[in-house]
């Protein structure tokens, strides 16, 4: 489907930033001079009839590009475009700004100017006004279908009678929403897409799920892959908050596509396409009817488009829901700065004056403390401190980055590797999440110290295509997969199998505190069974000998005797190693 030119821009549209003060100052001058000689009048003198600016005769100015990435610097105000509907002096141009000494580099996107149409909104540009609500503007983009279920009363009840969850998601939300609702207007999509990520991922950009969806849009591993979003060992576009959106969005998009339905679209987001196809298929082979609530699904499916319903209800009406929404301006919180050079993420947030956390909030797809350049070549910042950024970055003296990128020429130990490169084995195994009894594979790219004298970054092939490999020490470990069970979580495979913990959260890629989804696959590295029996003593037989006679043992005690009874037949046990059963999985 292409996308929809951008709306133009509405009227007394305003700028995220002021002009300096001796802008500000010299305008108002000119205003006051400009009233003046509109208003007053001599003694005796017949007043005439009230100036009045009219609305610019040129054509409508070209729409504002409101993308989250434009840098929204507002250029001085014009006069030269108002005329007036009585002889009065020709308001005078406004002087041009003194040009700024180019730095490298510079926030992406140069500003549009704005022409104001009267003077009360240039004086509410120039001294501040209310922004526009972005609430409003999402409401007023709803366009799919109320779904009637009783899931929808539950899921209102829930979240409105959860007030500081409620505050927690929307003030997340306050730093994605803007960009997303560009994209779903862009794309004239219905609005109601804006909120997916309420229930996907409550707005946090770090949620993992127990079957390794990661992102505000909470995608697979593979579902990500299929949308170009990259995984590799320095960074994951499934937490890129622009990446992770033009992907969702064109998932979506083909979804409906597919179903006709954006009911079925969001089922099958959450569900896969294949099994609401299957499902679809099931209701028409039995003559049944083929809509969302006519479909047997699992219970989160059921439960997804209920839970979507009740925020775009609490969203639509928060006074009758006893909710407070956090205001939102209808303004960009970001803006794109490109980096040229590789850099520790420290620098970069210090640069910008942001905390770390607060520069991972923007930038959330990084693994490791490193920006790559060849791989991400832009960062996300708040407009007030792109510019402080831009500046910092043209004066900082010295090496940008601390660490780079090392391929193992050969299958090897962390301990070997760590004293090819320089580094304690700690430190090697922290910074590249090495759980113990791995080997690290030959072309395996780790993450290490940067020499002083190191000035070359990372490669764009390795950026991209990084990862790292691991292989388990079979002197040290023995592989087991398991499926599960209801209650099983990290900690509780980590007792049964003891072994810690991290261990467990490392093999198979989560939190320590991390629960599995019932039939999740888990990989265990267990340790060696100990060896049974004395050691042996002069005269016996080899223990080689021994395991070869314990076959025909066993088959003789096997022989049932002409006169013993028949044993009940037991089941035979399953081939996979399982504590539970399987559940489907999401996308």
């Amino acid at each position: 489907m292409s996308a929809p030119s951008p709306p133009p821009a509405r009227p007394g549209a305003f700028e995220a930033r002021r002009p300096g003060l001796w802008t500000l100052g010299l305008t108002l001058s000119v205003l006051l001079w400009l009233g003046g000689c509109a208003t007053l009048a001599e003694p005796g003198d017949t007043p005439g009839p009230p100036v009045k600016v009219a609305a610019p005769s040129s054509p409508e100015p070209p729409p504002i590009d409101r993308v989250a990435a434009t840098t929204a610097a507002p250029p001085s105000p014009a006069f030269g475009d108002a005329t007036t509907t009585v002889s009065e002096p020709a308001a005078p141009q406004a002087p041009a700004q003194p040009e700024a000494v180019p730095t490298q580099p510079t926030p992406t996107d140069p500003p549009e100017p704005t022409v104001a149409t009267s003077l009360d909104d240039l004086v509410r540009s120039i001294v501040g006004a209310p922004h526009g609500d972005l609430w409003q503007r999402v409401r007023a983009g709803f366009a799919i279908p109320d779904l009637d279920d009783p899931l929808v009363d539950r899921r209102e009840r829930y979240y409105s009678g959860q007030p500081e969850y409620m505050r927690r998601m929307t003030e997340r939300a306050g730093r994605y929403l803007f960009y997303i609702v560009e994209e779903v207007e862009r794309r004239g999509l219905p609005m109601e897409l804006a909120l997916l990520p309420f229930i996907e991922s409550a707005f946090n950009p770090q949620a993992l799920s127990s079957a390794k969806a990661s992102g505000i849009w909470q995608f697979m591993p593979a579902t990500g892959r299929h949308f170009e979003l990259t995984q590799n060992l320095f960074r994951d576009d499934r937490r890129d908050v622009t990446a992770s959106t033009r992907a969702a969005l064109d998932y979506l998009q083909k979804l409906h596509g597919m179903f006709g339905d954006w009911h079925l679209a969001l089922a099958a987001y959450n569900w896969g396409e294949g099994n609401v196809s299957r499902a679809i298929a099931r209701n028409r082979a039995a003559g049944r009817p083929t809509d969302y609530r006519s479909l047997r699904m699992p219970r989160e499916t059921r439960d997804y488009v209920p839970k979507l319903q009740a925020i775009e209800n609490i969203v639509a009406r928060p006074e009758a829901f006893g909710v407070a929404l956090e205001p939102l301006a209808d303004l960009p919180y970001f803006t794109s700065v490109p980096i040229q050079r590789d850099i520790d993420v420290e620098l970069a947030a210090e640069l910008a004056g942001l905390r770390v956390e607060d520069f991972k909030a923007l930038n959330p797809q990084m693994n490791k403390p490193v920006i790559l350049a060849a791989g991400t070549p832009t960062v996300l910042l708040p407009h007030d401190n792109a510019e402080r950024f831009v500046i910092g970055l043209a004066r900082h003296q010295g090496p940008l980055a601390s660490w780079t990128a090392w391929v193992a020429p050969a299958t090897m130990s962390p301990a070997a590797a760590a004293q090819r490169v320089g580094m304690s084995e700690a430190a090697l195994r922290e910074l590249n999440r090495i759980p113990p009894s791995m080997l690290v594979r030959a072309g395996s790219a780790l993450l290490v110290a940067r020499a002083p004298t190191h000035d070359d970054d990372v490669s764009e092939h390795l950026a991209e295509h990084g990862m790292l490999n691991l292989a388990p020490d079979p002197s040290v470990r023995r592989r087991l997969v398991l499926r599960a069970g209801r209650n099983d979580s990290v900690a509780s495979i980590a007792r049964r199998y003891r072994v810690s913990a991290e261990q467990v959260a490392a093999w198979n890629d989560l939190t320590p505190r991390a629960r599995f989804a019932p039939g999740a696959r888990i990989v265990v590295y267990a340790p060696p069974r100990p060896v049974q029996g004395k050691t042996q003593r002069a005269g016996k037989r080899p223990s080689s000998t021994r395991a070869a006679a314990r076959p025909q043992a066993r088959q003789e005690a096997r022989r049932p005797r002409a006169d013993a009874r028949p044993k009940a037949t037991r089941p035979a046990p399953a081939a996979t190693r399982s504590s539970g059963t399987s559940s489907s999985q999401r996308r």
